[in-house]
């Protein structure tokens, strides 16, 4: 089942989007952890800069 949707996400308007994966410090122990969202490719610039 996983491949029909991979193979969805390449070929119609999946195309537009992408898994971006950003790096988060947390201020109460000073770790860093990670974020992961699915977002269209023009609001990545945006979302990467805050």
């Amino acid at each position: 089942m996983a491949k029909k949707v991979v193979a969805t996400l390449k070929t119609g308007l999946g195309k537009n989007f992408t898994r971006v994966i950003k790096m988060v410090k947390n201020p109460a122990t000073g770790s860093y952890g990670f974020k992961e969202d699915v977002m269209h490719n023009e609001e990545i610039k945006d979302y990467l800069a805050k």
